[in-house]
């Protein structure tokens, strides 16, 4: 059934009287206070969750929509109840509704969007011939491998254009059949035709028609990677030689384009390490004040929750907190700008909270003076 069908049913009176019922339960016994909340369909279904700094207030503005149309009011017409929890903190609360959302995937919830117009990732799609595409989040990817997030997703696409060229991967559809030169098995290449524009002119290695070896690729996929990481500038090289020779030979054109070039890559590998820096300065202790009291410590590290306790009050429970935060600080972890999909929604939640709440980090102990701060 259509959502504009479904709108038309909302006016019968059995629909009304479980709005009304909905709104005098929660006038009756909602508190003003931080928590989440699910709108529940009479059969089940959660068809979203929110969160709210004052749930009682939050919660009352459903039933005050002023058009039908209106998400809210469409929200309460197909509920058949509101359910909620309370939580120490608006930061408590807006973890626990990031992670409802990505575990119950309410069809009424564009949580996950919202950072799109703001932020952009890398993401290395696996495959025979592995490529780099520009996301605006992990979606429903659990298992890929991300760099970001940073801003400017147009710069990014035309700065990763340029890596591809140089290195030679490809920019195809996903699901292009690849075929290598040391492939043995069947079905055999096709013949090479001039169908891909950017192997004719020598910016891909041509995975599709047997023109490379998946090593070949592999280990220029790889040099991609080291280039992001800030481990390798042989990218950047390549083409500063090829400039330069092009100047020799007086094609000042080719060397102006080639320079062009080299600017953008030189402009990526930059946001990249602005972005570890920003990733490994989210590392530490952040104390949240909490409802009636209920404070609470958090350890974070490069960027997502690893840790969530009671906030110390007394001397042994801040050395517990201290070797907590030590366990999760001391160990050896990689430096890189890349994250696991299932992190990206969380780093994503700690880079907006902070740059909303720039104030908050006077709240923070950072992770290499934690533990002499707290024992002492």
């Amino acid at each position: 059934m259509s959502r504009r069908r479904r709108s038309r049913r909302a006016a019968t009176p059995a629909v009304e009287a479980r709005v009304a019922r909905m709104r005098e339960r929660v006038t009756a016994e909602a508190r003003e206070r931080p928590g989440v909340y699910r709108m529940v369909s009479p059969d089940g279904e959660i068809l979203y969750v929110g969160k709210a700094k004052r749930l009682r207030t939050r919660l009352l503005g459903y039933f005050r929509a002023a058009f039908p149309a209106e998400k809210g009011a469409r929200i309460v017409r197909e509920a058949g109840a509101v359910e909620w929890d309370y939580l120490p903190s608006e930061f408590a609360a807006l973890l626990e509704e990031m992670r409802l959302i990505k575990r119950l995937r309410p069809r009424f919830n564009v949580m996950m969007k919202r950072d799109a117009r703001h932020y952009a990732f890398i993401r290395v799609a696996a495959g025979a011939a592995p490529k780099f595409l520009v996301v605006r989040g992990a979606g429903n990817d659990e298992h890929g491998t991300y760099y970001g997030p940073f801003r400017g997703a147009s710069q990014l696409e035309e700065a990763l254009r340029e890596l591809n060229d140089v290195l030679g991967l490809r920019d195809c559809r996903l699901d292009t059949k690849m075929y290598f030169a040391d492939q043995t098995e069947l079905p055999v290449a096709p013949p090479r035709t001039p169908g891909c524009i950017r192997h004719e002119i020598g910016k891909c290695l041509g995975p599709c028609i047997a023109a490379t070896t998946q090593a070949l690729y592999r280990a220029r996929l790889q040099l991609a990677r080291a280039f992001l990481e800030g481990a390798d500038d042989a990218p950047v090289e390549t083409l500063r030689q090829a400039m330069e020779e092009s100047s020799a030979r007086l094609e000042f054109e080719r060397a102006a384009s080639l320079r062009d070039k080299i600017s953008r890559l030189e402009s990526l590998r930059e946001q990249f390490a602005r972005l570890r820096f920003a990733v490994e300065s989210l590392s530490f202790v952040y104390t949240v004040p909490g409802f009636g009291n209920d404070d609470r410590a958090y350890v974070i590290r490069r960027g997502r929750v690893r840790a969530e306790l009671p906030a110390p009050g007394t001397a042994a429970e801040r050395r517990a907190l201290a070797v907590r935060a030590a366990g999760i600080f001391e160990p050896p972890e990689g430096k890189g700008a890349t994250v696991p999909a299932h992190e990206v929604d969380e780093l994503l939640l700690l880079t907006s909270w902070f740059r909303k709440f720039p104030h908050e980090l006077d709240r923070t102990v950072p992770a290499g003076e934690f533990p002499r701060a707290r024992t002492a």
